[in-house]
């Protein structure tokens, strides 16, 4: 997704959130059946999604497994940040193996996912690049061992 700043405002009516309750179920839906659902054409349908889209939202995406497709090593990195966080973020932001990036309180400025084929990998991540970038003071990784839940269909306000 977009860094934040880069979002246009969107509201989010109730056939908004209805639109995306229904992408939450099934992202393959075809506009049609949505709209069949929420009341409103095919067209109207997917030009409500391509502004939900746009408008940073929300995205339409193939949820995987890392290890299924070659990437052995998955981790959450704490980063501790001196100086102003969003320019740290934003870098963090623009590296590939780079997944999630959130500005936290307590004891990391920063969690960041990072999805690497091996351990080398990983090492060249974290000692290259991510602790070379400007304001980064200290990290902490944290290897993911099994991953035992992943969701995002926990719906709309």
């Amino acid at each position: 997704m977009n860094h934040r700043q880069d979002r246009t405002s969107v509201v989010l009516d109730d056939v908004s959130k209805a639109i995306i309750e229904q992408l939450q179920q099934d992202g393959r839906r075809s506009y049609a059946a949505i709209g069949k659902v929420v009341g409103l054409s095919e067209a109207a349908v997917r030009q409500r999604v391509q502004r939900l889209i746009e408008g940073g939202v929300m995205q339409v995406v193939a949820v995987t497994d890392p290890l299924e497709l070659g990437f052995a090593r998955q981790a959450m990195v704490g980063v501790k940040v001196q100086g102003p966080l969003e320019p740290v973020a934003d870098a963090l932001s623009d590296l590939d193996e780079v997944d999630y990036v959130v500005i936290t309180a307590g004891s990391f400025d920063l969690l960041v996912e990072v999805v690497c084929e091996s351990d080398d990998h990983l090492l060249d991540l974290l000692s290259h690049r991510i602790r070379s970038i400007e304001g980064v003071v200290a990290t902490e990784t944290f290897m993911y061992l099994s991953l035992r839940k992943q969701t995002y269909s926990w719906g709309v306000r």
